[in-house]
């Protein structure tokens, strides 16, 4: 979505949107109704954003309304990291998790941002602490120790180099080093090892942390499941599920790389092995394709609604938005931009 569409011109693209995806709630597509009801409100956010010099950023697992409606920017972390630092608003609303959020003050220490429901949580930013890292960096001191961004900005600031679901299987493999920490998908790190085996890569991988509350639900019993009845399907899966359901997938990849493979396949039927939300972005931008969810829903996110979005918009001089250390805002900024550095130099 770009900042400089018309109202106007908003608002249709809300309708041609949501008419091509489903409604989570009542599990049918949105009606000509229902984005009538949401419309007004739709406008009126979109009115105060440009009123309050506010940007608008998205993560693909927030609701339909809200990627259609009112961002100027939707996408993955690793896009939406990249967005963030080229801000020029001096007020972010960034629509997504606690983490997210943090990480768009790493990268604008002088602007507000805000979380529009105040907190959100992460099943995997809050399965380590950096006391841990600490500790990891001592038993293992050649390591390179890598945090996925899903992680806290005190973890971020005892990392040597923060990476994402797009670009971690690059950074690990261009890593120099033999032993890596990696924290805190604790999943994705048994999928960075089938990786590397299967490039012939000796690399130890030292993992730590949690799983995500969300694909680590799915299992290959499911996957076979859909399999059997829909033999056809091609079956795509985020690297933070199982590893056996990762290994059984046609494509494993981040969210913007799921897209990216969809838009691109002359297959037909898929199965999403990620995120209601995501399910949404591929309805919307493939309208001639079919998709089979896989029914996991990230509550955090859907946490993000246009009616708290609105009060932020009507309330921002009386909030603070998110507040860091300076001193360890700069030491989590440097993992993050090392993660630029490396993510480039590899293009």
């Amino acid at each position: 979505m770009q900042k400089d569409i018309s109202l106007e011109d908003k608002t249709k693209y809300l309708f041609d949107n949501l008419s091509k995806v489903t409604n989570i709630t009542t599990g049918s597509w949105f009606s000509l109704k229902e984005i009538n009801d949401i419309a007004n409100q739709v406008t009126q956010i979109n009115k105060l954003k440009r009123e309050n010099d506010a940007l608008i950023l998205a993560h693909y697992y927030c609701s339909p309304k809200i990627l259609f409606g009112v961002a100027d920017f939707c996408g993955d972390s690793y896009a939406l990291a990249k967005k963030a630092k080229e801000a020029k608003e001096q007020n972010i609303i960034f629509c997504g998790v606690t983490f997210m959020a943090e990480t768009a003050k790493i990268l604008n220490p002088d602007k507000k941002v805000i979380l529009p429901p105040m907190t959100a949580g992460c099943s995997l930013a809050s399965g380590i602490t950096a006391q841990e890292v600490l500790a990891l960096r001592k038993k293992y001191p050649n390591a390179k120790v890598l945090c996925y961004i899903n992680s806290s900005a005190e973890v971020k600031a005892v990392c040597d180099t923060c990476v994402t679901s797009g670009n971690v299987f690059k950074i690990v493999e261009n890593t120099k080093q033999d032993q890596i920490i990696f924290v805190p998908d604790l999943y994705m790190a048994k999928n960075i090892e089938a990786y590397l085996k299967n490039k012939g890569i000796k690399k130890e991988i030292i993992a730590a942390g949690a799983t995500c509350c969300v694909h680590d639900k799915f299992n290959l019993a499911q996957l076979n499941d859909v399999k059997n009845k829909y033999p056809e399907a091609k079956i795509i899966s985020h690297p933070e599920c199982l590893p056996e359901v990762c290994k059984n997938s046609d494509f494993v990849g981040s969210t913007a790389g799921m897209l990216k493979f969809v838009k691109e396949s002359n297959a037909k039927i898929f199965a999403v092995f990620s995120e209601w939300g995501l399910i949404n972005m591929l309805e919307a931008q493939n309208p001639g394709k079919k998709f089979i969810p896989c029914g996991r829903i990230c509550a955090s996110m859907k946490r993000n609604n246009l009616n708290n979005i609105e009060s932020v918009l009507k309330n921002l001089t009386d909030l603070q938005g998110v507040i860091l250390d300076k001193n360890l805002a700069q030491k989590a900024k440097q993992a993050i931009d090392n993660m630029f550095k490396e993510t480039e130099n590899d293009r």
